[in-house]
């Protein structure tokens, strides 16, 4: 899978995605600091890859209303091997074809 890490997603994030296979983008290799989260889940969708975000109240409701590659809204919990552990079953569980284009909550 393609996943474009924003800004306030753990690190510990990305390490176990990429340790899983996935092809893990970090924004800010991408985009500019002060880039908004409109500009981040369009050029996410035009690289065909699903954002990975603990901002929920934003993407929330640009997913919404914007097509997009889909979209992983971390939870955060008690710890980081929790969230990590959480990310890695949802995408296991869900695959890529899961991902695509919906809304998920890990």
């Amino acid at each position: 899978m393609n996943l474009l890490l924003d800004h306030d997603a753990p690190e510990a994030i990305a390490r176990v995605a990429t340790q899983a296979g996935h092809n893990v983008v970090r924004l800010r290799n991408q985009l500019p600091v002060d880039a908004g989260d409109a500009d981040v889940l369009a050029f996410a969708h035009a690289k065909g890859m699903a954002p990975v975000t603990c901002n929920r109240d934003h993407f929330l409701n640009l997913a919404r209303a914007n097509p997009h590659a889909g979209l992983v809204v971390l939870i955060r919990r008690v710890s980081r091997i929790a969230e990590c552990s959480r990310f890695l079953k949802l995408l296991r569980e869900a695959g890529e074809c899961g991902l695509s284009g919906n809304i998920n909550f890990a």
